[in-house]
């Protein structure tokens, strides 16, 4: 998968934010956490609620990575 999650859960652990954070307090559903979880594809609104609520950029959530890199 060319897209990848993997900087969101640094930008949560530097700003203190836990799964907790999502799920309850932005009211982040179970699915749309799960599809992050595996790296799948989500809403651009879910992505700017995410960089809104934490404070952030694009950059800090998602990652583009070339297959094959």
């Amino acid at each position: 998968m060319p897209m990848t999650f993997d900087p969101m859960w640094k930008t949560m652990k530097e700003k203190g934010f836990t799964t907790y954070t999502l799920r309850v307090k932005m009211k982040m559903g179970g699915g749309t956490y799960n599809r992050i979880k595996a790296n799948m594809s989500v809403s651009t609104n879910t992505i700017e609620a995410l960089c809104e609520y934490m404070d952030c950029n694009v950059q800090d959530i998602i990652e583009y990575k070339k297959e094959g890199s």
